[in-house]
């Protein structure tokens, strides 16, 4: 069995520039918490989107058990406009509700899912029988999530923390657990 931990990110200041957005004073404590949670884990590789505060998120767990983070473009956020978005909840719910409806400038469910899961199963497939962890976003997690099982969507999402855990567990390419550990 393949174990991947999907560690959305902790809470970070809010910026437009969604590349070197970092995490803010609490998400930092949260980050130290789950390190703990992960020392005495076998972890074999790390994977991280390259937002720094998905990465900031990760590092010390790699840190703790001497691993270079992997990061990895297809695994970012997933974009959901060009510019400002009004309502962010509705715009979501629009998106999960129409799969290949995409706002402008931004990625429909589909797109995101798409180059999101292509990354995820090179990473199962690299990694087999081995434990990573791989630092990410609500959204694009998800949706990562809802290509295996359709029961992981907005309402889902909706109840994210920031960070959260899931670990999810592949036989292959076969998803055979999911449980949340924070």
């Amino acid at each position: 069995m393949t174990v991947v931990y999907f560690v959305r990110h902790a809470h970070s200041f809010y910026s437009n520039d969604e590349y070197n957005r970092p995490l803010s004073d609490i998400g930092l404590v949260d980050r130290d918490n789950l390190t703990q949670l992960f020392r005495d884990k076998t972890i074999h590789a790390v994977y991280s989107s390259p937002y720094k505060r998905a990465i900031q998120t990760v590092e010390e767990i790699a840190k703790e058990h001497n691993l270079d983070i992997h990061v990895n473009d297809r695994l970012k956020e997933r974009i959901l406009a060009e510019g400002e978005i009004s309502d962010f909840d509705d715009a979501i719910l629009q998106l999960y509700s129409h799969p290949a409806y995409a706002l402008v400038g931004g990625e429909s469910n589909n797109m995101a899912q798409g180059r999101a899961i292509e990354c995820l199963k090179q990473i199962i497939f690299k990694h087999p029988n081995e434990h990573i962890v791989i630092g990410t976003h609500g959204n694009i997690m998800v949706l990562m999530m809802q290509y295996f099982d359709t029961h992981y969507d907005y309402d889902f999402w909706k109840e994210l923390s920031m960070p959260d855990i899931y670990q999810l567990t592949f036989q292959q390419l076969s998803l055979i657990h999911v449980k949340r550990i924070w």
